[in-house]
Order: C-alpha cells, then sequence, then structure tokens
C-alpha cells in the first residue's frame, strides 16, 4: 500500500515569488498601485487554505502534471521531501481570488491530496 507523500513548505515565499507575482499582477492590476501591492503582499498574513478551495475560489482547474512542466517539476519535489514555497494571492480583483504566484504549486498540491493545506500570504484588495 502506499502513502502519499508529505508537502513540505518553506516558512516564507521566495524572492523569486515576489518577482514571478508581480510580472503576473502587472497584467491585472494598475501601474500606479503594482508596487504598492508587491510591497502590501510580502507583509499580508501567512495562512493555510485546502488546494481544492483555493483553485475553486480563482476558478482555475488543477493542472496535469502532462499540461505542465512545472507542475511535474514540483510533484518531483514533493515526492522527493524538497520544499517547495508558499503561494501569493490576491483576494477581492473582480470578485474572485487571484493567485499572484504559485498555481502550480497549488495544482501540484492538489495532485497529491486535495484536502491539502497549502500556504501562502493573502492580500485582500479594496
Amino acid at each position: 500500500m502506499s502513502s502519499t507523500p508529505r508537502i513540505r513548505w518553506l516558512e516564507e515565499p521566495e524572492e523569486k515569488d515576489y518577482l514571478a507575482a508581480e510580472s503576473f499582477l502587472s497584467m491585472v492590476l494598475e501601474p500606479s498601485s503594482l508596487s504598492e501591492t508587491i510591497a502590501a503582499l510580502r507583509t499580508a498574513p501567512i495562512g493555510h487554505w485546502a488546494a481544492k478551495d483555493l483553485l475553486r475560489a480563482a476558478g482555475l482547474p488543477p493542472l496535469k502534471p502532462k499540461q505542465s512542466a512545472e507542475v511535474a517539476e514540483k510533484l518531483k519535489k514533493i515526492k522527493n521531501g524538497i520544499p517547495i514555497s508558499p503561494v501569493l494571492l490576491i483576494g477581492g480583483i473582480r470578485d474572485y481570488l487571484v493567485i499572484g504566484d504559485g498555481y502550480h504549486r497549488a495544482s501540484a498540491a492538489y495532485r497529491v491530496d486535495e484536502d491539502a493545506q497549502v500556504p501562502g500570504r493573502l492580500l485582500w484588495s479594496s
């Protein structure tokens, strides 16, 4: 009987995650608020959400490893016990959750266990 691998998470998102979020969010947010949003995201509280709920709130399907080399890479890290980075989220934009960075990590967590708790920083947009 095979057991579900334990997903290990880093304590904090990495700098590259904030840069990726900034790149993505530059297409979603007004340019005048982008720098301020990224700065606020760096200090937003850490929370934990079930992978299935996170993806559902964002209105996104979980990516499959065959669709995404990045999901396959994250699944390999999970299998090998290598910690992956928390996700970066913005709530309240156009009435849904925006995954600024971490869609692939959330999808990989979902593929391991749809109820897996995914940590991340959540900033509420006003």
